[in-house]
C-alpha cells in the first residue's frame, strides 16, 4: 500500500477521557442512591433551568406555535422520509418456522423492546433532526412509550422545533432535562418515567459516557466518540465541493475528524488551498469549530490507485462516507466498513444528517468495522422459540445426552434421559459419552 499524507492529524478523537470518565461515575452513583432528587438537582446546577421538567400538552402546542410554519413543512418532510426508510427496513425483518428435522420445528420472532429513551442534543446546535431519526425509528419499530430528553434553555426551556419535531414523531413524554442526568432518569426510571430498554442518540462526551457505563444495565445504540466523515475523491471530483463538504462536517465539533482520500494530487492540493477560505467565511461559533478540527484532526491522504483508496477507507472506517469518483457502482461493491455511504456529487453527508431519510445515529472511532447505525432493528429483539413432537425429539435426545456426558455435564444429560425413557421405554439407548 503507497499511502502520502499531505496533512496529518496532530491529535487523536480520544481526550480526557479519564477526567470524564471520573465525573460520570460520581454522577451516576450519586444519582443511583439518591433517585429523583439527585436527578432534578443536577439538572438545575447543569440545566439551569427552573421550569416543568414534564412537558405538558398545552406547553408542547405552545412550542408548536413558536414554529414558522416552512420550518413545520420541513421537518414533517424529513420526519416523512426517515418514516418510510424505516418502514422498509422492518420490512426485511420477519417471524419465520423451520422444520430442522421431521417433527422439530424451531422459529424467529422479531419482538419490539417496550420503552425507548431518546437523547436529543441541544447544547451547541439545536439538533432538531436527532429527534426526528431517534423517535420516528422508534415508533415504527413498534415500542409501546417513547421518551425524549432534551437540554432547556434557561429562558425557553426546551427548543420549540425539537419539541415539535418529536411530537410529531411519535413520542409519548418529552422532558427539559440534558446530560448524564437525563440519562440516568431514563434508566432507572426516575421523574416519573418508565424504566428505558434502550437509551439512544447522540451527545457530548459526558452523555456518551453516561451510556457507556450504563450499558448492559439498558440498551444503547453504540458507544459513540466525536463525529467523523471521510471523502474518497479521484480527478473528476470539484474540488470546491470536496472542500465545502469537508468544511461542512469539521464544524460539529472542535475535535471531529475529517479525512480526504485521494489518487489525485493536483485535487488534493487544490482542496488544501480551499479550506483555510471556506473556515474563514463561517459563522464565529462554526468557524471556531471548523478550525480547530481542520488543524488538529484533519488529514489529507495521497494513495496510488483506488483500490489503494479503498483499502484505506476501510481501514478508517468512518462515520460518514463519500464517494465522489468514477465508477460508483464499483465502489458500493468494494467499500465494507462506513457507517453511512454517500454516492456521488448529487447527495453529501448533510442530506443525510438532515432530511433524506437515512438514520445519522452512526458508529464513530472505527466501530463501523462492527457495526451499523440506529434502524428499526435495533428497537427489535430477535428471539428463536422450538416445538417439537415426540418422534421429532428422539434423535435430538441422543445426541444431547452423549454430548453432554462427554462435556462433563451429567446435569444436561439427563434432561434428555428422562424424556427418552418416557417417550421410547421400550428401547434401549447408547447414552455413554463414548457412544
Amino acid at each position: 500500500m503507497s499511502r502520502t499524507y499531505l496533512k496529518k492529524a496532530t491529535l487523536t478523537s480520544v481526550s480526557n477521557a479519564g477526567e470524564v470518565r471520573e465525573t460520570v461515575t460520581d454522577i451516576l452513583a450519586d444519582i443511583a442512591e439518591r433517585g429523583d432528587a439527585a436527578a432534578l438537582e443536577y439538572a438545575a446546577r447543569f440545566d439551569k433551568y427552573d421550569g416543568n421538567i414534564h412537558l405538558s400538552d398545552d406547553e408542547i402546542a405552545e412550542a408548536a406555535s413558536k414554529v414558522p410554519q416552512k420550518l413545520k413543512d420541513d421537518i414533517r418532510f424529513a420526519q416523512d422520509n426517515v418514516r418510510r426508510f424505516a418502514e422498509q427496513q422492518k420490512a426485511t425483518v420477519s417471524d419465520i418456522q423451520y422444520e430442522i428435522v421431521p417433527g422439530l420445528i424451531a422459529g424467529q420472532k422479531a419482538i419490539p423492546v417496550d420503552a425507548a429513551g431518546c437523547y436529543v442534543p441541544a447544547g451547541r446546535y439545536r439538533h432538531i433532526a436527532s429527534a426526528v431519526m431517534t423517535v420516528t425509528t422508534a415508533k415504527v419499530a413498534g415500542c409501546r412509550h417513547i421518551t425524549v430528553c432534551s437540554p432547556p434553555q434557561p429562558s425557553e426551556g426546551v427548543n420549540p422545533a425539537i419539541a415539535y419535531a418529536a411530537k410529531i414523531s411519535g413520542a409519548d413524554k418529552i422532558m427539559a432535562i440534558g446530560g448524564v442526568q437525563a440519562v440516568a432518569a431514563m434508566t432507572y426510571g426516575l421523574l416519573g418515567l418508565p424504566k428505558a430498554n434502550i437509551i439512544v442518540g447522540p451527545g457530548n462526551q459526558f452523555v456518551a459516557e453516561a451510556k457507556r457505563s450504563l450499558y448492559g444495565l439498558v440498551g444503547i445504540d453504540m458507544i459513540a466518540g466525536p463525529t467523523d466523515s471521510l471523502i474518497l475523491a479521484d480527478q473528476q471530483a470539484d474540488p470546491f465541493i470536496v472542500a465545502t463538504d469537508l468544511v461542512s462536517q469539521a464544524e460539529h465539533g472542535y475535535n471531529s475528524p475529517v479525512w480526504l482520500v485521494t489518487d489525485h494530487r493536483p485535487l488534493a492540493e487544490e482542496v488544501l488551498r480551499l479550506v483555510p477560505g471556506l473556515i474563514a467565511d463561517l459563522p464565529e461559533l462554526n468557524r471556531e469549530n471548523a478550525a480547530a478540527a481542520w488543524r488538529d484532526y484533519a488529514e489529507v491522504i495521497l494513495c496510488s490507485d483506488r483500490e489503494d483508496m479503498a483499502a484505506t477507507s476501510d481501514e478508517y472506517a468512518p462515520e460518514h462516507l463519500t464517494v465522489q469518483a468514477a465508477d460508483l457502482d464499483w465502489w458500493l461493491s468494494r467499500l465494507t466498513c462506513y457507517g453511512s455511504l454517500f454516492l456521488g456529487e448529487e447527495t453529501t453527508v448533510s442530506y443525510g444528517d438532515k432530511a433524506s431519510g437515512t438514520n445519522h445515529v452512526l458508529p464513530t472511532s472505527r466501530a463501523a468495522t462492527y457495526t451499523g447505525g440506529l434502524s428499526v432493528h435495533k428497537y427489535m429483539k430477535i428471539v428463536t422459540w422450538q416445538r417439537s413432537t415426540r418422534d421429532g425429539s428422539k434423535a435430538v435426545a441422543e445426541a444431547t445426552a452423549r454430548i453432554s456426558r462427554l462435556e462433563g455435564m451429567e446435569g444436561h444429560a439427563r434432561a434428555a434421559d428422562v424424556r427418552l425413557a418416557k417417550y421410547f421405554p421400550e428401547e434401549d439407548f447408547d447414552l455413554t459419552a463414548d457412544g
